[in-house]
């Protein structure tokens, strides 16, 4: 089956690597063109342009090189009936965890004020903190969110789980909330926030003041969800008044973060280019085939999306 490349950011034959001639016998991967092709059916994607789709008629299945798919989603050109696959990768959601609680143990630990002693040649050791004594909630309970929460919970932290519908917990020692009115308990109970929701119209801003306002004072913030997930001026406003005493930040509504964005030079937060995790060529390779059988088989792919959700 013919699968065209579409991306307005990343060479995506480059990015996939020499492994997946591993499934060139199945899956044909071609360049995208302008006039389209009436034979390709299925798609990679990654921030296509809005008339990217335009000349592909016949196309079926779009699959994101990654796990978001709101870029994809929001294409003008992208037809409704055509289904948007997401890559679950089980080593991606690995790579987030160790990321995650590598930011929730530096909270724990005050390694940022151990930092700062060091530069300054002060040798003073502070209270420690037991892990069951930091309440974790994540924003988000998907195949990730899961993850995170069984790993930091193995850990001996305080975990909860925020999702918009209910989810079972998948241990006994994770507390799992849904709706508002389960947001806001949770947010009442947090000292860390871990954002890992999908990017929707309904949580486009949703780390705002107000939802600062209802964290623990003195919590902290670690987004790996989307850029616009965060009102920025919002965030700097927390951490200039206390409310929060710190933000591990992955993901930004501009990417590259622009060189005079005042998160650069904050010294409460913490930037990686976001590389919190990535998914494996494998995964992609293995999404791209079975996104490739459903539909030479007539079937709906796995891993679909509900388009009316947007996740």
């Amino acid at each position: 089956m013919r699968c065209v490349l579409i991306s307005s950011r990343l060479d995506l034959r480059r990015y996939l690597g020499p492994e997946i001639s591993l499934i060139a016998d199945q899956v044909e991967l071609v360049e995208w063109k302008k006039d389209g092709d009436p034979d390709v059916r299925l798609a990679m994607a990654w921030h296509p342009s809005n008339d990217a789709f335009s000349g592909y008629p016949n196309l079926r299945a779009i699959c994101s090189i990654g796990a978001g798919v709101d870029n994809i989603v929001g294409c003008p050109s992208l037809k409704s009936e055509v289904d948007v696959v997401r890559v679950v990768d089980p080593g991606q959601a690995q790579m987030m965890s160790g990321f995650v609680a590598w930011h929730v143990i530096g909270h724990q630990r005050n390694f940022a004020g151990y930092q700062a002693q060091q530069r300054d040649r002060i040798w003073h050791s502070g209270p420690q903190r037991r892990a069951d004594s930091l309440p974790v909630g994540i924003l988000g309970y998907g195949a990730i969110g899961r993850k995170l929460a069984i790993d930091l919970a193995y850990l001996g932290f305080s975990v909860m789980c925020w999702s918009r519908t209910p989810k079972r917990p998948a241990t006994a020692a994770i507390r799992s909330y849904n709706g508002p009115a389960g947001l806001c308990e949770m947010l009442n109970n947090t000292e860390v926030l871990v954002n890992v929701l999908p990017l929707t119209p309904e949580t486009r801003g949703i780390l705002n003041a107000q939802l600062f306002a209802n964290i623990r004072r003195g919590g902290y913030l670690i987004q790996v969800g989307r850029g616009e997930h965060l009102l920025e001026s919002d965030l700097l406003a927390a951490l200039e008044d206390g409310q929060l005493t710190g933000a591990a930040l992955d993901v930004f509504p501009s990417e590259p973060l622009p060189r005079t964005h005042p998160f650069w030079g904050h010294p409460k937060i913490i930037l990686t280019p976001h590389n919190a995790s990535d998914v494996s060529v494998r995964a992609v390779a293995a999404t791209l085939v079975t996104t490739a059988d459903a539909i030479r088989t007539g079937r709906r792919p796995p891993h679909a999306i509900d388009r009316t959700l947007g996740y």
